[in-house]
């Protein structure tokens, strides 16, 4: 139990912070209507938080461990899936509009800035702990 409250308390302030990140981004660059922040928070949300999956499933480097070809295509599908809805007959529905393509100029970089950040407070969470 002590390892898992560890990792939350360590992780979980990252995601927090990307949360924050986000939020600014998109209130003062894409003057954001509320259909759009929602849109972006959701998309931004789904994408680090699966994709974090690649990251924590190994105390090691996630690159030099391959996942199983099941959670790599299920994890990249709910993703895509993520991606996709605010451009199909859903978005209305789930209260989603179009994201502009420079939003994906922020959240490329800002995902993959997130997965290795929390690479690197695993690893030093690993160390700490003995494991």
């Amino acid at each position: 139990m002590r390892v898992i409250r560890d990792f939350m308390l360590f992780i979980g302030p990252i995601s927090s912070i990307f949360d924050f990140l986000t939020f600014f981004v998109l209130l003062r660059y894409f003057h954001a209507s509320e259909p759009l922040f929602h849109t972006g928070w959701f998309v931004e949300s789904l994408a680090t938080q699966t994709l974090v999956l690649f990251v924590i499933r190994t105390m090691g480097n996630p690159f030099r461990s391959r996942p199983s070809r099941s959670l790599t295509l299920t994890t990249l599908l709910i993703v895509g899936i993520g991606v996709a809805l605010p451009v199909t007959p859903l978005a209305t529905l789930l209260g989603f509009t179009r994201l502009p393509a420079s939003y994906f100029a922020f959240l490329i970089p800002a995902t993959v800035t997130y997965l290795a950040l929390v690479d690197m407070a695993k690893r030093q969470l690993a160390r700490r702990l003995g494991l």
